[in-house]
């Protein structure tokens, strides 16, 4: 049998003899000029100028310029020539200062390198299909196929140093506010979330089978039944659903719960954690977050999860009289609705003609247009119109002003819902806002609190209506208590879609961070919105019983919230997609290309679990 080939120059652990790492690369400073160190690293890149070779040695902590200098030593020098990109090395050497000019004022540790006296060759690459030297690397499914090589580039080894300090002071502030920290089942029973559940099959119980849970809903309310008054986890969660760039299939939450609270509670809860967590990245953020109700959110935002950074919708109904409206062909029963875009303005005619054509395309048959203040300018009847608009949202020459009115007969056209011009209109504006923000700089990062507007957006419906089914859904989950006045006035059973929840959402710069509510304590209620839900008392019984039966055993009032904790990484990384702060994601059509999952099982493990494979045309 042939043996393993041997390079005398690559050696094992167990060779380096009293050689021990004494330092990380990236920690070293001027203060260390003339120390003996010992490093250890990859080869970040190589340059060879003859008698000397510089080698740029990686860890997580930095990167270190080492100098291998033929006269100090021959050896070394040697070995640097056979040395390349990924090896494996280990570095004794001297800190020196480097010559004046010759500083790299782009590396923490630009201003020494080490002199290396020894150097050994630790483990050997093949040549990488990308450098993790590179800043960017364009081939997404490469980088997640080689994901060790990927998560070796300096900025994933500082997403997830970022990733793991955040973790750390949310977790610590809990404890230290008296929050215990308790782990639930991953293999649990389907309840509903709102999205599919991974299933897994049981062999000891053919035929049945548990779900992975998308979150850890009943199990924490039963933990609040059990006394134990504050719990929290930082919870692996579950959802089968099309993914996109801040959604994978697989997510962590910050997931907690307590007895006796009122909404402020919780509010004061996540505000302490979240500020403890962006000191971590250098952000004092201050407290207490500004509060919105949903109607408010939508009537000046268009959306239950606005963006603080960009102002609000002002409504122009009262300043276009039934005369005005009658001239502009604008239907006298609907809003109107204005907004500006900062720094879009000063665009040339032919620009803002183009534009108008694009957004007017887009509306299609939707009932609205778009009222041109610029053109109500040259016209001496409107000009005053224009002005008062203007006035109105505060714009100056440098903003884009966009004023969206309701073509007559709109209504005639639309089975008409009070809040969809809100929501249209709102969403035009995020539209328009995302257009020009590369261009005018409008979410440029100052790396201050003021890059971070957070929000409270409480009072959500209870329920939504469902048109495919004609029935009522929950809209937040149907464990949520309502208002106790709109339980009081028997809206749950007359009229469904007047019933607010006691929900709230936690946003930042229009992304949701996380959901919670004040939950439903009572059997009596519980059963109720099963009801109200169309479930019958037994299929409630069947799917909930150990739930309802809970309740009847003196149950406090509790409440929480879950957070996303990799979308609050995602946020303060500056990163696009959860796949930067996730270590192993998924891709968007849920496989991961490393290990090249998921994979069909072997037919023994079919028949263990009594399962097999029918294939529909």
């Amino acid at each position: 049998m042939a043996g393993i080939p041997y390079n005398r120059d690559i050696v094992t652990l167990d060779f380096l003899g009293n050689l021990q790492r004494t330092h990380m690369c990236g920690v070293l400073r001027a203060d260390d000029d003339g120390n003996d160190v010992v490093l250890m690293g990859w080869v970040n890149r190589r340059r060879d100028h003859g008698n000397l070779i510089f080698l740029d040695v990686r860890d997580r902590t930095g990167i270190m310029q080492v100098v291998l200098d033929k006269e100090v030593s021959a050896e070394a020098h040697a070995k640097g020539e056979t040395a390349r990109n990924e090896f494996v090395v280990a570095v004794k050497g001297k800190v020196r200062r480097r010559d004046a000019g010759l500083e790299n004022p782009n590396m923490e540790t630009g201003a020494i390198e080490v002199v290396a006296h020894e150097l050994l060759l630790l483990n050997e690459s093949k040549t990488p299909p990308f450098s993790p030297a590179d800043d960017a690397i364009q081939n997404e499914e490469v980088r997640l196929k080689y994901r060790y090589l990927d998560l070796r580039r300096t900025e994933m080894q500082h997403n997830f140093a970022l990733r793991s300090r955040v973790a750390m002071a949310i977790r610590n502030y809990l404890v230290e506010q008296g929050f215990l920290e308790i782990e639930t089942p991953f293999m649990t029973r389907s309840t509903p979330e709102g999205a599919r559940d991974y299933l897994v099959p049981s062999r000891v119980h053919p035929g049945t089978f548990y779900a992975l849970p998308q979150s850890p809903q009943i199990f924490k309310q039963i933990l609040m039944i059990s006394g134990f008054d504050r719990y929290f986890q930082i919870a692996r969660c579950f959802r089968d659903e099309d993914l996109r760039a801040d959604r994978q299939p697989e997510f962590t939450q910050i997931d907690l719960e307590m007895t006796f609270p009122r909404q402020e509670t919780v509010f004061r809860t996540v505000e302490g954690f979240l500020t403890a967590a962006f000191r971590t990245a250098g952000i004092e953020l201050k407290a207490p977050f500004i509060q919105m109700t949903y109607d408010d959110a939508i009537r000046s935002y268009g959306i239950d999860k606005p963006d603080m950074r960009l102002p609000a919708m002002v409504s122009l109904t009262d300043e276009l009289t039934p005369e005005l409206r009658v001239s502009l062909k604008i239907e006298p029963e609907l809003p109107v609705l204005g907004f500006l875009i900062p720094k879009a303005g000063g665009m040339s005619s032919t620009e803002r003609k183009k534009l108008l054509s694009e957004v007017r395309g887009e509306f299609g048959d939707s009932g609205l247009d778009l009222l041109d203040t610029e053109r109500l300018k040259t016209n001496a009847t409107f000009a005053p119109l224009a002005d008062v608009i203007e006035m109105k949202l505060a714009a100056t020459a440098e903003d884009l002003v966009v004023v969206v009115t309701p073509k007559l007969g709109t209504p005639a056209k639309w089975n008409f819902d009070p809040q969809w011009i809100y929501k249209r209109v709102g969403g035009l504006r995020l539209q328009l806002a995302h257009k020009f923000a590369e261009k005018h700089g409008l979410f440029t990062k100052t790396g201050t609190e003021a890059d971070y507007k957070f929000l409270w957006v409480t009072d959500f419906p209870m329920y939504e209506w469902n048109e495919e089914t004609k029935t009522w859904d929950a809209a937040h989950h149907p464990f949520t208590s309502p208002h106790e006045e709109d339980i009081k006035s028997g809206r749950l059973v007359n009229d469904k879609g007047a019933v607010r929840a006691l929900a709230y959402d936690i946003v930042l710069n229009g992304t949701e961070l996380g959901s919670g509510s004040i939950r439903i304590h009572r059997q009596d209620v519980q059963a109720e919105i099963f009801r109200s839900l169309g479930m019958t008392d037994a299929e409630a019984k069947e799917r909930f019983g150990f739930f309802l039966d809970a309740l009847e055993y003196g149950t406090p009032p509790h409440g929480g919230i879950a957070l996303g904790l990799d979308r609050i990484v995602m946020i303060l990384a500056g990163a696009t997609s959860l796949r930067e702060v996730i270590a192993f994601p998924k891709t968007a059509k849920a496989i991961d290309l490393m290990v090249d999952a998921p994979s069909e099982p072997t037919e023994q493990q079919m028949k263990e679990l009594h399962l097999r494979t029918v294939v529909r045309n």
